[in-house]
């Protein structure tokens, strides 16, 4: 394993205390962590790469836990959040998880607990970066394509034949036929189903 894949777990909480602690249980199972005492701080640093989440504190000085959070989400830092309190509450909870929070524990929890929470949020890092790299991937190969190569391939993705593909297009069946072999060879797809699924994870990505 690369050491840009190793994961690593961000904790922010303004008690010394609790972040030696948490710390030192990851440490125990082999995780890397790197700790902050606020939000702000967290921002300024030069963080590692990899896949990663940030077991968060929702009482902090400066910046509250949940303030972070939307600021994260703001800035398109899509990185998984376990939130931590001493204080939880109902609508606070609620608030957290419909913004996206992986698990609210209240402290004092369990070690198990947080180190389940944790494997969890790396794992949803890990799809997430494998879904960003894939896409991007995808639209490397798409930039490759001709502009009447990209008419091809929007044509028969919606589900048309060569023939309707040239009559559309005011082609000849034969030329939309080179042009869609060309496509599929670009787009490295083995078939107009995996060209459809490709299409379709491009336009999600440039609707997010």
């Amino acid at each position: 394993m690369k050491q840009a894949e190793s994961p690593t777990v961000f904790v922010i909480d303004d008690d010394a205390g609790v972040r030696r602690s948490i710390q030192d249980l990851l440490g125990s199972v082999g995780l890397r962590s790197q700790t902050f005492a606020t939000a702000q701080e967290f921002l300024r640093s030069r963080r590692a790469d990899g896949p990663s989440c940030l077991v968060l504190d929702v009482r902090l000085p400066g910046m509250s836990g949940l303030e972070f959070q939307l600021k994260l989400a703001e800035a398109g830092i899509p990185i998984p959040i376990i939130f931590i309190t001493g204080h939880g509450d109902i609508p606070m909870t609620v608030k957290a998880m419909k913004s996206g929070a992986v698990e609210f524990l209240t402290k004092p929890f369990r070690e198990q607990e947080l180190l389940d929470a944790i494997q969890q949020a790396l794992q949803r890092d890990r799809t997430i970066r494998e879904e960003r790299s894939e896409v991007e991937e995808l639209r490397k190969r798409h930039e490759t394509l001709t502009a009447r190569e990209r008419e091809v391939m929007s044509l028969v993705v919606s589900g048309m034949l060569n023939k309707q593909v040239a009559s559309e297009l005011g082609a000849s069946e034969t030329t939309v036929k080179i042009h869609r072999g060309h496509v599929m060879q670009k787009m490295q797809s083995g078939s107009v189903a995996e060209l459809v699924r490709m299409a379709d994870k491009l336009k999600l990505a440039t609707h997010r």
